[in-house]
């Protein structure tokens, strides 16, 4: 809980951060980086050039700002935000001493952005937000740590590739087991893994990657698309390496899975809502539910550019003709004549929603927007709708109102 001292300099000083948020990420992560630049080994060189990467943290904690002091964005439990950055952040294996580095580095930027106007009052208040966020984050990693059983020194395991499957134009999957022999982790569907890919010539990077099938116990599985850079932006440099230079019987570095997007108990209708490589955690789900709920109700919806690049289109098949009752409708770019297909993009109305459902999206952001909105408007409630983010946009800060 904030001070009663700093609530009220919290509250005065948030829109003057909010509206200079992206000068103060900007020269955080440049000062960080630069002085630390091991550090880029965390982050992804695509988010880098686009200025996705910066955006993050700082967003994270105006947030978190807005939050203590009533004026975050209604209707959204924190919980689940700060839930979703420690998954995130043990995917990447962070630690708790990380967290003074970063601190120092954020608040200097502060400093350094708004000059003279960061008077000492002004300082503390603001770095008892950051401890406040920082000792939330650290406490729940530790828990979500101890329960994967994961040695903070060494957080990866080594895998072995044992098949190498191509799935879809662009899209490949990669069959992993452990390479000492022992199981697979379990898992519950909808989780991620990261991958630690050493590529030669530029170090390690990191990347998460649903896992695309239900627990076996023996395997795990991801399904990897290439990223074609566009608008500037560069290729993919992990899904371009995964592509082109792992095949079977090469080894991995990979780490225990995490993520929030999970499925819930019940026996409520299900509606999957996918776009792209998206499709990967609904895979997963799907199967699960084809194994130990055969008479629930699902429905798959996927959007995609044309049906070559509709990926893990038999599996979801073949999962769904297990089912009881199951209905799959997919939205190309192009036109096709294949059946329960259309064309342009998706159109919740046309999706036969049950009123109970219980709703998991996963896709580009826009994407995500678009049919939360139209769930919304056939009553669909926000609780009964859950969405996984890969990237920063689900951190960023609602619009801090200008100051009167």
């Amino acid at each position: 809980m904030l001070s009663a001292s700093s609530a009220p300099v919290i509250e005065a000083t948030l829109p003057v951060v909010g509206e200079h948020l992206e000068e103060i990420t900007g020269v955080f992560y440049q000062t960080m980086i630069g002085e630390n630049p091991e550090l880029l080994n965390l982050f992804s060189r695509s988010a880098q050039a686009t200025g996705e990467q910066r955006s993050a943290l700082g967003g994270a904690v105006a947030a978190y700002a807005a939050h203590l002091i009533g004026a975050g964005p209604d209707g959204v439990p924190f919980e689940h935000i700060v839930e979703r950055i420690a998954q995130r952040h043990c995917a990447l294996g962070i630690r708790p001493e990380q967290y003074t580095m970063v601190g120092r580095y954020l608040l200097g930027a502060v400093g350094t952005v708004l000059g003279d106007a960061v008077t000492p009052q002004i300082a503390a208040a603001w770095d008892e937000v950051y401890w406040l966020f920082a000792a939330r984050l650290i406490g729940r990693e530790a828990r979500i740590y101890g329960e994967a059983g994961v040695d903070g020194a060494d957080p990866w395991q080594l895998y072995t590739v044992a098949q190498k499957i191509t799935e879809a134009h662009d899209t490949v999957s990669f069959v992993l087991v452990p390479a000492d022999g022992g199981p697979a982790p379990h898992f519950t569907p909808g989780q991620y893994v990261t991958v630690a890919a050493e590529l030669p010539g530029a170090g390690r990077q990191l990347r998460q990657y649903s896992l695309s099938q239900a627990a076996t116990g023996g395997t795990l599985r991801i399904t990897v698309r290439r990223v074609r850079g566009t608008g500037g932006a560069p290729d993919g440099v992990v899904s371009g390496h995964l592509h082109d230079h792992v095949s079977a019987g090469d080894r991995l570095r990979i780490s225990k899975p995490y993520g929030d997007l999970t499925l819930r108990t019940g026996d409520s209708p299900l509606l999957l809502v996918s776009a792209g490589v998206g499709i990967t955690p609904m895979a997963a789900i799907l199967e699960h539910v084809a194994r130990t709920q055969p008479t629930r109700e699902v429905i798959a919806v996927h959007a995609d550019r044309t049906p070559d690049r509709h990926p893990l289109r038999a599996d979801m098949s073949g999962n769904g003709a297990r089912l009881r009752t199951f209905r799959s409708l997919s939205w190309y770019e192009q036109p096709t004549a294949e059946p329960d297909t259309y064309t342009g993009r998706i159109d919740t109305d046309l999706i036969p929603v049950h009123p109970d459902a219980e709703v998991y999206l996963c896709g580009p952001v826009p994407f995500m927007q678009s049919v939360r909105a139209g769930l919304h408007r056939r009553g669909i409630p926000d609780e009964r709708i859950r969405y996984e983010v890969f990237g920063s946009e689900q951190w960023r800060p609602a619009p801090v109102p200008a100051a009167a």
